[in-house]
């Protein structure tokens, strides 16, 4: 099958690789001239786990290619995947500029080639509900004759574990009433879906808020959990007895009930703000979003707050080792990334911070330039530290060398905001240890 897919971030990106692997045409569109030629050359311009391979074997094929030609990419198609940025705005509402300007594009294409055959347009951005209608609309607006469908297709990638998750899907949501849509979506989804896991047909307003619903219900989760663990704190509970306590059972799960300083990344934040602007728009009070908002963004505040207690309040000429800046491991993407929140909020107490990641400095140097400096390993950023901070849990920083970063560090002075390590283990190590949810290691 041929396949367009519009615009080549995150889910652009794996998307069209991903197609490509299972023996599809693809073409992926982006503006950006400079980047569609070292895509072309083989480079990923992303960070991704395995994406590296399927990206250099599909070009090696000739399945997967790139371009700047809007027109000549949906005019070779079939399926014309959008992907693209839905960023959020003032108002919290998901700026839909992109997905329309490029809608009302393809509409000008139809109108001038009436004769292109059927199309589909897959919203696969996150998109609030009634952004299929709307596409149609700025598609119909110029060639309200052309035979076409629009159809939403939610993506439900985990940055880190993207590649696994749309190989191997736990389920595919897609959202249309067109019967010929969906013989041509089962076609190109069968591949993946081998195992049996299921394709949940629906309508496209049903499949809008699935993802928005999905989002939204996981990052209750961590707020939720975040909630716990202060409360942990003030009674003397320990937070990970209780998470294994209620992790345990069937209807709760294992998964996202890790307290911690907060999530970030590009859908959660502005994923649940569209949603809450979403029940606004039609006069509803989502009570429990707004608090899942407010429960995170204190999070971070809460952790500065153990940092500032241990030094009297004062941490004016204080130094602090950083270890991670995105905002979770196995990704470069730093967009409301606790790290950034942290680090503001130390520069503004008059401390400096230096700071190491496997794979977001540069994102991170890019963004904020020299306002911090960078280690060139994890333990050079420590180099006379009056303490270390762990924002991100990156599989490296699990099993470090403790007799290593107590030598580095004035002090052996630990702030945890993931609760990577033991707190006996750390107890009989002599570090002050601070972690959440859970009992102060004090020296």
């Amino acid at each position: 099958m041929n396949i367009a897919v519009i615009g080549t971030g995150y889910v652009g990106l794996v998307t069209g690789t991903c197609f490509a692997e299972t023996g599809n045409n693809v073409i992926c569109v982006d503006i950006d001239a400079a980047k569609v030629k070292k895509m072309t050359d083989g480079v990923v311009p992303i960070y991704e786990p395995g994406l590296d391979t399927l990206f250099e074997r599909n070009i090696r094929k000739n399945r997967l290619k790139f371009t700047t030609d809007l027109n000549a990419a949906v005019r070779g198609s079939d399926v014309i995947f959008l992907c693209l940025p839905t960023p959020q705005g003032g108002d919290g509402a998901a700026d839909l500029q992109y997905v329309l300007g490029v809608s009302e594009n393809i509409g000008k294409l139809f109108k001038s080639e009436p004769d292109l055959g059927f199309k589909i347009l897959v919203d696969k951005s996150t998109v609030p509900v009634g952004t299929s209608l709307r596409v149609r609309n700025s598609v119909m607006k110029y060639a309200p004759d052309f035979d076409f469908d629009v159809a939403s297709n939610p993506e439900f990638l985990r940055e880190g574990m993207a590649i696994e998750d749309f190989m191997k899907p736990e389920r595919v949501v897609i959202g249309t009433g067109n019967q010929k849509t969906r013989e041509i979506m089962d076609l190109l989804y069968e591949p993946f879906v081998r195992s049996g896991n299921p394709i949940y047909y629906m309508d496209e307003k049903s499949a809008e808020m699935t993802k928005y619903a999905a989002n939204s219900f996981l990052a209750t989760k961590i707020s939720f959990m975040n909630e716990i663990a202060n409360l942990c704190e003030l009674t003397g509970a320990e937070v990970d007895k209780v998470r294994i306590g209620i992790g345990s059972d069937s209807r709760i799960g294992k998964r996202f009930l890790f307290p911690g300083v907060g999530f970030g990344g590009s859908c959660f934040p502005k994923d649940v703000h569209a949603l809450i602007n979403t029940a606004n728009e039609n006069a509803y009070d989502f009570k429990i979003l707004k608090s899942v908002v407010d429960v995170n963004k204190n999070q971070i505040n809460l952790f500065f707050n153990k940092i500032a207690k241990h030094y009297n309040g004062n941490i004016k000429g204080r130094l602090f080792g950083l270890w991670g800046l995105s905002f979770k491991p196995n990704t470069d993407d730093i967009r409301e990334a606790p790290a950034l929140a942290l680090i503001d909020l130390l520069i503004k107490g008059g401390a400096s911070v230096c700071a190491y990641d496997p794979e977001a400095v540069t994102n991170t140097r890019n963004l904020i330039g020299d306002k911090i400096s960078y280690g060139e390993n994890a333990y050079k950023a420590i180099e006379n530290a009056d303490a270390l901070v762990i924002v991100t849990e990156w599989n490296e920083f699990r099993t470090p060398d403790f007799g290593k970063i107590k030598d580095l560090l004035k002090e052996p002075v630990i702030f945890d905001g993931r609760n990577l390590y033991d707190i006996e283990k750390m107890d009989n190590l002599k570090f002050n240890y601070y972690s959440i949810g859970r009992t102060s290691v004090k020296i």
